[in-house]
């Protein structure tokens, strides 16, 4: 349990209004951080809080929200705070009551995340690595689609998976696989798009009649990727893709290229979760070789 007076303290210093006397209650959801739901005297607030060595974790998801909403396509929740108290690191946001989604606003979500699609960069990744979940994410700027999602994609989660023991058909289907990437991407040449970076159904909510994303893992990059998340686990509609695909057609070859990119979630899910994600990642590798 954290000393919340310093957290408190430094609240109020940043300009949000906190009573001295305030304590946050414990919410559920999280399984990296703890999630906190504070009262202040304009407004409610949600607390992340984690060891200090979170703190670069909870600043570049700060900066990556920001990048979002500076898309002006989806809502996401403003950041008030990140900062540390002594060995507590912390991220306030506003808080926002979330309730049921109905087609409408899977509709619009289709729509918005075209739109935010459509905000693009020069180049692949993004100005500072992030974290997929607890796993580091490299986002060093690239032109060259297939050798960053190479490289600092799949790459570097084969690599975690051989540190982590996960040898034979695994690594050996993935050099096949590396080998064989510019294959996926010959007469495809994808923006470099605005990306949530980590779109499961868990990342999304409605608030106030509207689509809100949070919990990103930003990046530019193809927007198939995000696509291709939504699909890992599922949780999404018929009228959130169909409203996606009148605002922004996907292009021929996506299917092949969905699960390239899911298996990147996957591997990720293997070093993360252990060996349980092992026969999914092997059966995406068979299919795309």
């Amino acid at each position: 349990m954290p000393d919340w007076s310093p957290i408190v303290e430094r609240l109020n210093q940043a300009g949000i209004a906190v009573h001295d006397e305030a304590r946050p209650v414990p919410i559920g959801g999280g399984d990296i951080s703890a999630a906190w739901r504070l009262a202040g005297e304009e407004r409610d607030i949600f607390l992340k809080t984690g060891r200090s060595t979170s703190l670069p974790m909870f600043t570049a998801e700060a900066e990556g929200l920001a990048e979002l909403a500076s898309a002006n396509a989806l809502r996401v929740p403003a950041v008030f705070s990140v900062d540390q108290a002594s060995d507590t690191a912390f991220l306030a946001l506003e808080w926002m009551p979330f309730e049921r989604a109905d087609g409408h606003v899977e509709r619009c979500f289709g729509e918005r995340l075209a739109l935010l699609h459509r905000k693009t960069a020069t180049e692949f990744g993004w100005h500072r690595d992030n974290t997929i979940g607890l796993t580091p994410q490299h986002n060093t700027r690239s032109a060259d689609w297939a050798a960053f999602f190479a490289e600092q994609r799949l790459g570097y989660q084969f690599k975690l998976a051989a540190e982590n023991g996960y040898s034979g058909e695994l690594q050996r289907k993935g050099r096949q696989l590396l080998k064989r990437l510019p294959v996926f991407f010959e007469g495809y040449d994808p923006l470099p798009s605005l990306l949530h970076g980590d779109l499961w159904a868990g990342n999304w909510a409605c608030s106030g009649g509207e689509p809100v994303i949070f919990d990103p893992a930003v990046y530019y990059g193809d927007r198939e990727t995000d696509l291709a998340m939504t699909r890992l686990f599922g949780g999404f509609g018929r009228q959130f893709y169909e409203a996606y695909e009148a605002a922004w057609p996907l292009l021929p070859g996506n299917h092949e290229r969905q699960n390239l990119y899911q298996l990147y979630h996957v591997l990720n899910h293997l070093n993360l979760f252990g060996s349980s994600y092992m026969a999914r990642a092997v059966a995406l590798m068979s299919e795309l070789l």
